[in-house]
C-alpha cells in the first residue's frame, strides 16, 4: 500500500500554503506537487510562458515519457504562484518558473531542491512525522483523483504513466473501494 498523506496532514499543509507561514514559491511548489502530482524534474523545468493565467491553467510536456499535459490550477494554488512571480520571484533573464532565492538566480537545480522546499514547508505546517517529498505527493495526488472517480486512464495521462498498469498501484489506497470488494464469510466459516 502506498503512502498518503491523513485528511488532516494535508489540510495542515494546505492551511500552511494559504496563510504565508511559507513562501509564495514553496507554497506554489508543494501545492503544484500536491494536487497534480507532477515529478519534481517537470517543476523544476517549468517556464514562465506554461502558465496559462487567463485560463488557469498550466501546460508542459513531461520530460520522462515526453507527452504533452495540460493541468487545472486550483485557485489557491494560482494565487500563491501569482503572488510569487508579481511579489517575490527575482528579476532574471532565466524564464524558468521556479527559480533560486539567492544569486545567482537562475532554475532550480534539481529534483533535491523541490524535495527540501516540501520538507521544509512540512516542518512549517507541523507535519514533522511523515517523510515529505515529490513521491508522496504523487501519490497522495493519484489516491485523491482515484476517490474522486477520475478514471483511471485519465490518473495515468495525468501521472504521465506510460500504462495503466503502472496506475494500478493506487487501487490498493481506495479503502471504500477495497471494502466493496471483500466477500461475506460463509456461516459454516464462522463457527
Amino acid at each position: 500500500i502506498v503512502p498518503v498523506l491523513e485528511d488532516a496532514d494535508q489540510e495542515r499543509v494546505v492551511r500552511a500554503c494559504a496563510s504565508g507561514a511559507v513562501s509564495a514559491r514553496d507554497a506554489a511548489i508543494t501545492l503544484l506537487a500536491l494536487t497534480t502530482g507532477l515529478r519534481a524534474c517537470d517543476i523544476v523545468a517549468l517556464r514562465m510562458g506554461d502558465v496559462d493565467w487567463r485560463g488557469h491553467t498550466i501546460g508542459l510536456v513531461q520530460q520522462k515519457t515526453g507527452n504533452p499535459l495540460t493541468l487545472p490550477l486550483p485557485a489557491l494554488l494560482l494565487s500563491r504562484l501569482a503572488a510569487y512571480v508579481l511579489d517575490e520571484r527575482p528579476r532574471s533573464g532565466d524564464d524558468h518558473l521556479f527559480l533560486r532565492v539567492k544569486a545567482p538566480h537562475t532554475r532550480l537545480g534539481d529534483h533535491a531542491t523541490v524535495h527540501r522546499v516540501t520538507v521544509e514547508t512540512f516542518r512549517k505546517a507541523g507535519v514533522a512525522e511523515v517523510k515529505a517529498g515529490t513521491r508522496l505527493l504523487r501519490h497522495n495526488a493519484a489516491s485523491r483523483l482515484l476517490a474522486a472517480a477520475v478514471p483511471l486512464p485519465t490518473i495515468a495521462a495525468v501521472l504521465g504513466h506510460a500504462s495503466e498498469e503502472s496506475t494500478n498501484l493506487y487501487l490498493s489506497v481506495d479503502r471504500a473501494r477495497l471494502l466493496d470488494c471483500v466477500l461475506p464469510v460463509p456461516d459454516a466459516v464462522r463457527s
